[in-house]
């Protein structure tokens, strides 16, 4: 963690979103705590509605705020791979409990068109 982000007192959730507030950071994570380690192109495979440069960038924030390590292997092609760091891993319970309520949001729209 670099920097501590000034946020309105008793609000810890300002806090939290300034690690994951971008527009694909929590998708990104959920991946990345699903397979422990991702390359770069499976991510891309993974989010296909992302643009690369877009995926870049939210990588490269994640890195720079020390959610993720970059690994970088000397091959051709480049290998590039992404995992979570100790920092990073302290925030799965957040990230299962975004996975747990949009299933169960499923669920519930689910049921809903078959009442229709």
């Amino acid at each position: 963690m670099t920097k501590l982000y000034d946020c309105d007192l008793g609000c810890p959730v300002q806090n939290t979103l300034q690690f994951i507030a971008g527009k694909w950071k929590s998708v990104i994570l959920y991946h990345i705590f699903q397979n422990n380690v991702l390359r770069f192109s499976e991510l891309q495979s993974k989010l296909p509605y992302v643009s690369k440069r877009m995926l870049a960038r939210q990588l490269a924030e994640l890195e720079q705020d020390g959610i993720i390590n970059k690994r970088i292997y000397p091959v051709v092609p480049v290998k590039t791979e992404y995992r979570m760091t100790p920092f990073g891993q302290t925030l799965l319970p957040v990230i299962t409990a975004m996975e747990r309520w949009g299933n169960d949001y499923t669920k519930q729209v689910s049921a809903n068109k078959d009442s229709i």
